[in-house]
């Protein structure tokens, strides 16, 4: 890597097809400064330029996933030349680039996860959650609506009224509840955290890399899509995976794996 990072650490786990970007400001509960948004898009360009890669899970060391942007950051802003509205800050940027990005992101939550944490958690493709993590969008208590966190808070399918009460009553929910909305795609004990995490990491990146780039596409593209027009995008990106692998030329391999029951850790054999 060219540039050195200061505040996030990179970790290839070897042999996995999975990395890890842990963000490295305990200190600061992980909160988000220049800084730490610009080493995570370094390591994100890192992860994006390995094809041995399929998976991308980030953390937070210490006692916090992340607390949110670093105020005195943002006030920063404030106290410069007013910012150009049709300008994205490098926030909105980092968010937009881990929604798109080309490969399966998980989010591994556990402590705080705030305001500008919860929109950067609510980014990714899949969220493991401590039960115990506190989720919630302080802002309000501050006299700010939420930007960016309400914008994907409402995006993520949460109940409307749901949403509402958690942008605006300024309290923190706990993983289990965030589970119970389907604001996360899983909750499990603080000590489960790590190994259910990477667990969940590994088995995906054993599957074909066309198949896995073919739901990203999928998501990234029909999420926004009325239903007739996301089932005609899944027509022309079935299309698209044909070309790299035959969905059906392993049929037998894969109904010989699952005799007795569902095994979610069959790899076919031509996975490359």
């Amino acid at each position: 890597m060219d540039k050195e990072l200061s505040t996030v650490i990179l970790e290839k786990i070897g042999g996995t097809g999975v990395a890890r970007i842990i963000f490295n400001r305990p200190n600061k509960r992980n909160a988000m400064d220049a800084q730490l948004v610009g080493d995570i898009m370094s390591a994100l360009e890192e992860v994006r330029a390995d094809r041995q890669i399929n998976v991308v899970i980030t953390k937070g060391n210490g006692p916090s996933y992340c607390s949110g942007l670093d105020l005195y950051y943002l006030r920063s802003f404030s106290e410069g030349p007013p910012a150009d509205w049709d300008k994205s800050s490098p926030t909105a940027v980092m968010f937009e680039a881990i929604r798109n990005f080309p490969k399966v992101t998980i989010a591994q939550v556990h402590g705080y996860c705030l305001g500008g944490g919860l929109a950067l958690m609510n980014s990714h493709d899949l969220v493991v959650a401590a039960v115990n993590a506190q989720i919630g969008m302080p802002e309000i208590l501050r006299g700010s609506f939420g930007q960016m966190a309400t914008s994907t808070l409402f995006h993520a399918g949460v109940p409307m009224k749901k949403a509402a009460l958690i942008q605006l009553g300024g309290q923190n929910i706990s993983g289990a509840e965030a589970d119970r909305l389907g604001l996360v795609s899983m909750a499990v004990e603080e000590t489960e955290l790590e190994t259910v995490t990477l667990k969940l990491a590994q088995e995906i990146a054993t599957r074909h890399p066309a198949a896995l780039s073919s739901a990203k596409i999928a998501v990234q593209m029909g999420r926004d899509l009325s239903l007739p027009e996301a089932m005609r995008l899944d027509q022309l990106v079935a299309a698209r995976q044909r070309l790299m692998v035959d969905p059906l030329s392993k049929v037998e391999e894969y109904l010989s794996s699952q005799k007795g029951g569902p095994d979610a850790t069959y790899r076919r054999s031509d996975r490359s």
